[in-house]
């Protein structure tokens, strides 16, 4: 494609005067394959688009095209679009976009009338649908291929257990179940960590995990006027106490009218990752803690590892980063399979809604979302919908420095000041900037699976490229879903 480029003075054909002028077309806003036709094609041939380097949501071309007036379309992910950034007509082939190259001063093109600005990269099928378009087959992967992808997985997880996941060295944290739960929290806060297995001396064992949740149910309760627990008897108010009240707020009942209290999740050395998977997703909890005993008992348990999803999916991506084509899954983009949540389109009434916050909603609204809607994380909107910030149930941690929750009202905090107070107090553990992870629709599930196993991204919010407004979000467990079922 280049190569033309160098011939732009000389002759074609051998006809005397006609010359060639190198034109760079860009398409600017992402896409999985990208191609250009127009008049200068005669229509009948696709130019493919490549990435530019540093920019993988840009494309370009070089083509080398004859001075006058011609017109063009991008044919992106399989929708002919046009760019309503660039100068586009209505024409035979619906709305395309025109350039003019007068180096004839006598050259005069023949216009038609202009159409009314819409969205950017319409997408306009109706007069090509008489194109016969045909794409190259390593753009197609067929549903047996998407079925090899789920049973690769599969297997490589049930053939892999959770000494894989052990470091090579670090510390776990687990908390005493008769510690003040006020003093609980600063500890979460200062190892940064978001939650902590519970141990029970008089039962000589784990008895279940404290999470930032429970932070989150407290502030609640807190901020109830109806309830009996108060920012003082926080002081004295122990973590064991604080889980037997839980379990009467949630109204677990066993159908007699009886408190049902769930045991504790865990798993052992040798159980394989797809079940510890499997578990993480079944239980709705975020990490199970790795137990081990020599016993047969049980007794003298000793805690070894918290495994998460972040860990299994380092895993996976470590081990099929150098044979992606035993995966033909992984070069789809997101858009193109069924994980996420995306914002609905018009129209679209049987999609969950996306929960997403201006920066004005209150902390208690944000943390009621949190509950409710049983989410992790609630992005951040102007009033365009473009990305803000992020807000997690674990940046709820930040308000036990310098005791803030005992002299701000949930009510009248502002999500953007709680951000800033966090801001303020953020754990050097944890970098801040992994916090708002973004990607695009075009970009390929193994790029998202790369992203989402480094250390601290829990998730990556969906965005516009350059106009970053939010288009939906992926999580850990929106992937581990996909692939398990």
């Amino acid at each position: 494609m280049f190569s033309q480029s160098m011939d732009s003075a000389r002759d074609v054909g051998g006809v005397s005067g006609t010359v060639l002028i190198p034109m760079r077309f860009v398409w600017p806003y992402g896409g999985r394959s990208v191609f250009l036709s127009g008049s200068f094609t005669r229509w009948s041939e696709l130019l493919p688009m490549s990435p530019v380097e540093g920019c993988p949501s840009v494309f370009q071309v070089v083509y080398s095209v004859t001075p006058g007036y011609h017109q063009y379309k991008y044919y992106v992910d399989g929708e002919w679009r046009h760019d309503e950034h660039q100068p586009y007509v209505s024409g035979e082939y619906g709305i395309v976009n025109t350039v003019l190259l007068a180096t004839d001063p006598n050259y005069i093109p023949v216009l038609t009338r202009e159409v009314p600005s819409g969205n950017n990269m319409d997408v306009d099928n109706e007069a090509f649908r008489r194109m016969q378009v045909r794409l190259p087959d390593s753009t197609r992967i067929s549903d047996a291929d998407v079925q090899i992808s789920r049973q690769c997985i599969s297997a490589f997880l049930s053939m892999h257990t959770a000494y894989e996941l052990l470091p090579e060295s670090g510390k776990v944290v687990a908390l005493d179940i008769e510690l003040p739960v006020k003093q609980a929290f600063h500890i979460l806060h200062e190892q940064g960590i978001y939650v902590a297995p519970l141990w029970d001396f008089g039962k000589g064992k784990f008895v279940g995990v404290l999470s930032a949740s429970d932070f989150i149910l407290i502030l609640r309760e807190i901020g109830n006027h109806g309830s009996n627990l108060t920012e003082e008897e926080l002081e004295t108010h122990t973590i064991s106490a604080w889980k037997e009240g839980k379990s009467y707020l949630n109204r677990q009942n066993n159908g007699r009218g009886t408190v049902f209290s769930r045991g504790f999740i865990h798993a052992g050395p040798n159980d394989n990752l797809n079940a510890i998977a499997m578990k993480i997703l079944q239980k709705e909890v975020s990490t199970v803690p790795i137990v081990h005993s020599s016993s047969e008992d049980g007794s003298f348990p000793q805690l070894l590892h918290l495994a998460s999803l972040s860990g299994i999916l380092k895993c996976i991506c470590r081990y099929f980063r150098h044979c992606p084509s035993s995966l033909p899954i992984l070069q789809l983009p997101i858009c193109a399979i069924p994980v996420g949540t995306w914002v609905p389109k018009i129209g679209e009434s049987n999609r969950r809604p996306l929960a997403m916050l201006r920066p004005s909603a209150s902390l208690a609204s944000a943390l009621n979302l949190l509950v409710q809607a049983q989410v992790s994380s609630i992005p951040i909107v102007d009033d365009n919908d473009s990305l803000v910030d992020i807000y997690c149930r674990s940046d709820i941690t930040a308000l036990a420095k310098d005791r803030a929750y005992t002299h701000i009202n949930l009510d009248e905090i502002t999500v953007q000041q709680a951000l800033q107070l966090g801001q303020e107090a953020y754990s050097p553990y944890e970098l801040r900037s992994q916090r708002c992870q973004m990607c695009l629709r075009s970009d390929s599930l193994h790029k998202v699976m790369e992203r989402l196993a480094n250390p601290g991204v829990r998730r990556l919010v969906i965005v516009e490229a350059g106009s970053k407004r939010v288009e939906g979000i992926v999580s850990l467990g929106d992937i581990f879903k996909f692939f398990l079922g």
